[in-house]
């Protein structure tokens, strides 16, 4: 739908760069962060497979307080699949529970996706409100992949989506026995690696050089990860990791030790610790502990596993919605929520602009540098331009620009809701005065006329764009 300026948007005069200052400073936000799985095993007939790790809701920031305590409600959420003809009473109700961390948690234990659905592509849809029938606004997942059963061939480039990559992401399960109610999810509890029945961290897998690894330097190289390479988990939340191991294809409960083939999504494999010969990463009920496997006499490229050490492994996504409604009293939707993918620069001197790349933008959005609003124009849903603010305003007093100044990049929305973007923009100085400012200096003109003097040469090639992981 899209929405007029003058529909239900006006601008208010809350929205000052004195409460933008505040909100910087203080930071009421609203986060709600989205993880789940890169593939989703296609249900046949009345059979049901559920998404396996269940997508997973968490809830943080101050403002969800602030909400709750101004419109006397508790959250409550519904997850489905996006162009469903499901209703909601048919969609999956998220039960919220708070975390030692002040986070709320969530996941959608009985999501799936039928024969019927044709699609080969689909996404999550988050639906939150308040018990008091306030809507907030409905959060979309990354994009998921529909798989009918996991690929036993050798991959190839034309299946490159399907393999594991280094520097993804990953979760690792195991389900003893093929029952469902036995799936443990290897996590980092409290620092700790346990295996959870409730709950799953998402992993960075990194490959691990050889030459490096005895020095306790991990550098991460780019490409597939192999059956046979030496590599590392490491907790995208707490940054903690388990040692080096060499990843092994699992058949029949033996881990095959002559295979070097691309790693695919959904593909049952171990862990065998690098620097400990025959020992497996290894689950025993709620605990990780090392399993010692046993050579099998008939293959020597085999070593006998137990159930507890074969693991499934598969990518997974994350995906995370930033706002504050602190400016103002937002009564409607947040949704949809504007994202930003990208920044380019064009010009320079008094003409500078910023293309701002994304999705979902409308015509009552603005761009803010810091809490300096810049003058923005809409050109589609997915592209908007706006006027760099001049260094002066926020240089201060300083006669020239001697420091580089980075602010954040915002986005917000006529009624005063603020998107924060994960993005920021630095004025940088040059490093020697240009001409212009070096006879400027000489000649000790006034300050204004100096900071206009040395703003035209740096705005020309000196902005610098940065993405905050």
């Amino acid at each position: 739908t899209v929405i007029r300026p003058d529909q239900c948007f006006s601008p208010l005069p809350k929205v000052t760069r004195e409460s933008v200052r505040q909100y910087l400073q203080y930071r009421s936000d609203q986060s709600v962060r989205i993880i789940h799985a890169k593939v989703a095993q296609k249900s046949y007939g009345n059979e049901k497979r559920f998404f396996c790790p269940p997508p997973c809701v968490y809830i943080s920031g101050s403002g969800w307080k602030l909400k709750e305590d101004l419109l006397n409600g508790e959250l409550c959420g519904y997850m489905s699949l996006d162009s469903s003809s499901v209703a909601q009473a048919d969609s999956f109700k998220l039960t919220f529970e708070d975390q030692p961390d002040a986070k709320m948690f969530a996941c959608a234990k009985s999501l799936y996706i039928s024969d019927t659905d044709k699609r080969k592509h689909f996404r999550l849809v988050l639906k939150l409100l308040l018990s008091s029938g306030q809507e907030i606004g409905s959060f979309q997942s990354k994009l998921i992949k529909v798989i009918s059963k996991p690929s036993q061939k050798r991959q190839s480039m034309k299946n490159a989506d399907l393999c594991i990559y280094a520097g993804s992401r990953v979760a690792l399960f195991n389900r003893l026995r093929s029952q469902t109610v036995s799936t443990r999810y290897l996590a980092v509890e409290q620092g700790a690696f346990v295996a959870s029945a409730r709950q799953w961290t998402a992993f960075m897998v990194t490959l691990v050089e050889d030459e490096h690894a005895d020095q306790g330097e991990f550098p991460v190289c780019e490409g597939f990860i192999c059956y046979g390479c030496v590599i590392q988990l490491v907790c995208t939340d707490s940054g903690v990791a388990l040692p080096p191991m060499v990843i092994r294809k699992v058949n029949n409960q033996h881990a095959i030790l002559d295979v070097d083939e691309p790693v695919s999504q959904l593909h049952k494999c171990a862990f065998q610790f690098k620097d400990n010969s025959q020992m497996y990463l290894c689950l025993s009920n709620e605990r990780i502990i090392q399993f010692q496997a046993s050579s099998c006499q008939r293959e020597q490229s085999r070593e006998m596993l137990n159930d507890g050490s074969c693991w499934t492994i598969i990518g997974t996504e994350a995906v995370e919605y930033t706002f504050c409604g602190g400016l103002a009293c937002v009564q409607g939707s947040v949704s949809p929520i504007p994202v930003i993918t990208g920044l380019e620069v064009n010009g320079g001197g008094h003409v500078a602009t910023l293309e701002v790349h994304g999705e979902n933008f409308g015509p009552n959005l603005k761009v803010w540098f810091g809490n300096v609003e810049a003058e923005t124009m809409l050109r589609s849903p997915k592209s908007m331009l706006c006027v760099v603010p001049d260094v002066s305003v926020f240089s201060g007093e300083w006669r020239w620009l001697q420091h580089p100044i980075t602010v954040p990049l915002s986005l917000i929305r006529l009624d005063g809701l603020i998107y924060r973007s994960t993005y920021s923009f630095t004025y940088t100085p040059e490093h020697n005065n240009p001409p212009q400012a070096r006879g400027a200096l000489r000649n000790a003109p006034d300050s204004d006329t100096l900071i206009d003097s040395i703003h035209q040469e740096f705005t020309r090639a000196n902005f610098h764009l940065f993405m905050q992981s």
